[in-house]
């Protein structure tokens, strides 16, 4: 197992979640007792750093540090507030069910904890974005719908509709969220429908049956209007998660002119019909296939009822994402996947995450980024049969021992820097020196960038009529706020 922070439950464990709250604050805040009334520094000279280094050897920490006068040997990048793109809504996990089963499996107070660390946005990593499954994805403790039948039993009335497996953990998890985090938005994504509905009456691929459109939508319809009854609001939803991928284990295939007709004649309609603000998001499959979501909004009757894409990256390159931006430009992009696996480093996770995602997406025009799991137990579970027994959560929990991997550490140097409503703006370019720029609501700067060379690197920023330079680490990503 691959962790990098872990507390061991004792008869002293209160006293040692509390000095590690208070680090964090101390941390959070940018001081320590011996750094009081030392530092002279005008504030506006100052500049936030938190650091992450490829080795571990520095993980998320956070300081203060006081800008340099530009150096003459220094590549520099400019920043333009002027030329703004896509406003965020932020960054984020999926909370699958095995995420919410562990997370549950805690003790109250520790998990509160774990649940203000990743979501308070005053003392906490201010994580705004979650993604659900509709029914069991891959990473549940088993397969289910929320109208399961016996095999040759249909039910178009959803006379036994019934969300009570998610009213077992996802839910409580996700209303103690919610305490935190009021305004966190949330995506869910079906993995597959109810058995019955498909047409090889299995959890694992097949398609949905024709006859089945109006009733799948309105099982849709039926989950967000239950989700609504508990309190939660599903801000976006995606029509089927990987739709070109069947063998998973639940999964489903759609075609990309059967999610175009699925939207025009029956979602789209009945949410109109409903007056239902949930967005229909489209494809959330891989960038190698752009072509599937271009299909859908070319149609001119289902382009109007959808929000936008939803991309991954096991297959293609991060650019797809303009590709369908630059053709329909006031549609969203949302990147919306990417695991890390038990079999990888941190070190090389780390690198290629930062530079495909938190940059190559953002930079593409994607307002969400998100992880994978979001927790996960030491053997990489819970899981269906045929589910994903290498996917590792951002956090490991065991009972009440947590560990943070370096999904954890991905998000955490977005999420507590780029709040939602925060706009991309222009950022100048190096591959040696990749990085991504944000104007935040409250009129403060934000740069991730960097450094995967072995030597310190000095890097001048320019932004509006200020200049400085700031020293970055070697082989580590970096986020600068001022």
């Amino acid at each position: 197992m691959d962790t990098d922070m872990v507390f061991i439950k004792n008869k002293y464990s209160h006293f040692i979640f509390l000095v590690f709250g208070y680090t964090i604050f101390l941390i959070f805040s940018g001081c320590t007792k011996g750094n009081e009334g030392k530092d002279q520094t005008p504030e506006k000279d100052k500049i936030v750093i938190a650091q992450t280094s490829f080795d571990k050897s520095v993980l998320f920490r956070i300081d203060t540090v006081s800008a340099n006068i530009p150096s003459e040997s220094a590549a520099t990048i400019t920043l333009d507030e002027k030329q703004v793109f896509q406003t965020m809504d932020g960054f984020g996990y999926s909370l699958t069910g095995a995420s919410a089963l562990n997370l549950y499996g805690m003790n109250a107070t520790v998990r509160k904890e774990v649940l203000n660390h990743l979501f308070d946005c005053q003392n906490g990593n201010c994580v705004s974005y979650l993604r659900i499954s509709i029914g069991a994805s891959d990473l549940d403790e088993k397969v289910f719908s929320y109208n399961d039948l016996p095999s040759g039993q249909t039910d178009f009335d959803l006379s036994a509709f019934d969300i009570s497996q998610d009213k077992k953990y996802l839910i409580p998890v996700l209303k103690e969220i919610l305490t935190i985090q009021p305004d966190i938005k949330i995506m869910a994504s079906p993995w597959s429908p109810p058995k019955w509905m498909k047409t090889n009456n299995s959890s694992v691929g097949g398609s949905l049956k024709q006859e089945c459109y109006d009733v799948y939508s309105r099982y849709l319809l039926k989950y967000i209007q239950s989700m609504a009854n508990e309190g939660i609001k599903i801000d976006a939803l995606t029509l089927q998660n990987e739709p070109q991928h069947g063998g998973n284990n639940p999964s489903m295939l759609m075609s990309a002119t059967e999610q175009a007709a699925f939207i025009k004649n029956h979602v789209g309609p009945l949410f109109k019909t409903g007056n239902i603000t949930t967005k229909i998001v489209i494809w959330d499959h891989n960038c190698d296939q752009y072509d599937y979501p271009l299909t859908i909004l070319r149609d001119s009757v289902a382009k109007p009822y959808i929000d936008g894409s939803a991309f991954h990256l096991y297959a293609g390159d991060i650019s797809a994402l303009s590709v369908v931006h630059n053709e329909f430009p006031e549609k969203n992009i949302y990147f919306t996947e990417q695991w890390t696996g038990a079999n990888s480093s941190f070190s090389d996770d780390l690198k290629w995450h930062s530079r495909n995602l938190l940059i190559g997406a953002t930079r593409n025009w994607a307002k969400v980024v998100l992880e994978w799991n979001l927790a996960t137990n030491p053997a990489y579970g819970p899981y269906t049969p045929g589910g994903c027994s290498l996917c590792k959560g951002a956090i490991t929990i065991d009972k009440d021992l947590y560990a943070y991997n370096v999904s954890y550490y991905l998000i955490a140097h977005m999420s507590k820097f780029i709040v939602p409503g925060s706009k991309r703006i222009f950022s100048s370019y190096f591959e040696s020196s990749p990085n991504v720029a944000f104007l935040r609501p409250d009129g403060k700067t934000v740069l991730f960038i960097m450094n995967e060379s072995s030597v310190n690197k000095p890097i001048n920023i320019k932004s509006g009529n200020r200049s400085f330079s700031v020293n970055l680490r070697p082989a580590s990503i970096h986020t600068l706020l001022w």
